[in-house]
This record gives structure tokens, sequence and C-alpha cells, in this order.
């Protein structure tokens, strides 16, 4: 096995060094690119904000099931990774100390066939995460949940999602 570098790792030591707040655009960017699954699927993060994530999965003939509908691991992907790009939103203020990442758990329910363009929008629950910003360092869990749509809105899924993390001391 080959030791393989986190590209977040240095993104975050240049925004630890450069003081003063997060970009979240070139966190949004990082972010977007990192994961090299996430690269030959073709989802993209397209919003990363404080308060939510958005990840757009693309319309291709390779993310389809036999039915001719995106396939679930494709919607779940999207899901997973809207979430991801909201934990890196909300945590942007400690995000230096961020130590680890972890997606426990989901539960998915599809509630609609979902064919072409589909947009993941995920968010956190506020309360806890203003309760980790507050906090110290240390283990903490948060909730979040996941809508995903078609070009049309209509609402595809739900993907709640369960993360744990660890924040270093100050």
């Amino acid at each position: 096995m080959t030791a393989t570098t986190n590209p977040l790792t240095a993104v975050v030591a240049e925004l630890a060094a450069a003081g003063g707040p997060i970009d979240l655009e070139r966190l949004r960017a990082t972010v977007d690119t990192m994961v090299p699954f996430c690269n030959h699927v073709g989802v993209r993060v397209t919003e990363l904000a404080p308060d939510h994530g958005q990840a757009e999965l693309p319309a291709r003939p390779e993310l389809e099931n036999h039915f001719g509908t995106v396939h679930a691991g494709a919607l779940f992907l999207a899901a997973e990774v809207a979430g991801a790009a909201a934990f890196a939103g909300a945590m942007a203020p400690r995000i230096t100390r961020l130590q680890g990442f972890v997606l426990r758990s989901s539960k998915i329910a599809f509630l609609k066939p979902a064919t072409g363009h589909v947009r993941a929008r995920a968010t956190l629950d506020r309360q806890a995460v203003d309760a980790v910003l507050a906090g110290g360092g240390g283990r903490f869990e948060l909730a979040g949940l996941a809508l995903l749509h078609d070009d049309a809105d209509v609402l595809l899924g739900r993907v709640e999602l369960d993360y744990v993390a660890w924040l270093g001391s100050a």
C-alpha cells in the first residue's frame, strides 16, 4: 500500500497561514475534485456554504440502471457528496482543526425514479453545528439531510446522513 496525500490538508494549511476567514470557493474547488471516484462518475460540488452543500450528477447513460433510470448508487453518491460539502461549509471556521470525518450511517428513501440530471442539496443540524463551533476539540456527531431533485424540481429522494468527526484542540 502506498501513502497518499489528502489534498485538503495542503489547502487547509494555506488557509490557516493566511489567517482571516476561510475562502469557501477555494474550499469548494478542492472538495470538488479531491475524490477520484467522484471524478470518475462526474458528480460535482456546485455549492459549499455555511448552511448547505450542493452536488450535481450529470445525465449519462453509464449512470443508468437496466430500466433507464439513474442507478441508486449514483443517487446515493450525489447525496453523500452534497453532505460532505455541507459539512465542510459548516465546519469552515474550525476546518484547520479537523482531524477526521466519517459518514457512519445513512438511510435512503427513494420517492420517484430519476432520469437525467440530478441535484442533491444537503443541510446539517444547525443547532448541533453551532454547539460544535462554540465548543473545544474532541469527537462529535452531526446529523444531515440531503434532498434529491430533478431539473423539474421533483423530489426524488431523501437521504439521512449520520456523521462522526474529531477536532483537535485550539
